[in-house]
C-alpha cells in the first residue's frame, strides 16, 4: 500500500473519533505522520471532512514540527456563557485572540494591523482523539489539530489601537480553582508576533485565513484539565470576559 492511502486511513480514524466521541489507539501497521508536511496533510483531510473552519491556533515551538498551526472547526465553537460537551475532561486555556475583519493583502502581518484585525478574549478547549502512547507523541498531536477541541469566543473589541499584548492583567477560575490572578505573559512575549507568524506561514492550509475567523495566540494559564460540571470564567483587562460550562 502506498504512503498516502495509509495516512488517509489514520485521518479517517481521527474523523471517526470526532464523530463518535470515542478515542482510539492507531492500529498496528497503520502508517502514521512523522514530519510536519504529513501532519498538515492529515489536518487538511480531517478539516475537509468536518466542514467550515472558524479559526486557527499557532505556536512558535522548536524543532522539525515548528511552527505549529492547526485549524479550529466551526462545529466546535461555543458562544460565551454557553456549554461545551466533554467525554470526561477538557483542557482550558485563556488566550488573546484576533478576528480577521477583511482579506489579508499578502503574507505576514498587515499594517496598520487594527484595520485588519480586532482582538477578542478566548478560551481554547483542549482534548485528544488518541489513547495510550499515541496521545503524547508530538507528531500525532500536531496531526490531531494540535489537540484542539474548540474555542469559546468572548466579545470583539471595536476600538483597539493596534498595540500589542505581551504581559497582561488577567484572571481565570475553573470551579473553585483559581488558575490565574494578576499578570500573565503571552507565549513568546508578544501576541502580535504570534499572529504575524500565523499570517506568514499558513498560506492556503485548510482554506487559509479568511474574514470572520479567529487566530488564538497561546495560553496565559497553562493547560489544566477539568471534568464535566465545571464552570469556567476568565477576563483579560482591555478585552473583556468569557465563560463556559463543561457538560
Amino acid at each position: 500500500m502506498s504512503e498516502a492511502p495509509q495516512i488517509t486511513a489514520f485521518a479517517a480514524a481521527l474523523q471517526q473519533s470526532h464523530a463518535s466521541g470515542q478515542r482510539f489507539v492507531p492500529e498496528t501497521g497503520m502508517s502514521l505522520p512523522r514530519d510536519r508536511a504529513e501532519c498538515l496533510a492529515v489536518q487538511q483531510a480531517v478539516s475537509e471532512a468536518r466542514g467550515a473552519v472558524a479559526g486557527f491556533k499557532v505556536g512558535a515551538g522548536t524543532g522539525a514540527l515548528a511552527p505549529t498551526v492547526a485549524p479550529i472547526a466551526a462545529a466546535d465553537v461555543v458562544a460565551s456563557s454557553g456549554v461545551a460537551k466533554t467525554r470526561d475532561q477538557l483542557g482550558i486555556e485563556l488566550e488573546v485572540g484576533f478576528e480577521l475583519l477583511k482579506p489579508l493583502p499578502a503574507a505576514g502581518l498587515p499594517e496598520p494591523v487594527q484595520e485588519y484585525f480586532a482582538p477578542r478574549v478566548v478560551i481554547e478547549l483542549v482534548d485528544t482523539r488518541l489513547e495510550g502512547e499515541a496521545a503524547s507523541d508530538p507528531a500525532l498531536k500536531l496531526a490531531d489539530m494540535q489537540i484542539n477541541a474548540g474555542m469559546v469566543l468572548g466579545p470583539r473589541v471595536a476600538d483597539w489601537d493596534g498595540s500589542d499584548f505581551g504581559t497582561v492583567a488577567a484572571w481565570c477560575d475553573a470551579g473553585e480553582t483559581r488558575l490565574l490572578d494578576g499578570e500573565a505573559t503571552v507565549p513568546g512575549g508578544s501576541a502580535l508576533a504570534n499572529l504575524g507568524l500565523l499570517c506568514e506561514v499558513l498560506g492556503d492550509h485548510c482554506g487559509g485565513l479568511q474574514p470572520g475567523q479567529v487566530v488564538i495566540t497561546g495560553s496565559l494559564c497553562g493547560l489544566p484539565y477539568f471534568p464535566a460540571g465545571t464552570e469556567v470564567s476568565g477576563r483579560i483587562e482591555g478585552l473583556g470576559e468569557v465563560s463556559v460550562t463543561l457538560a
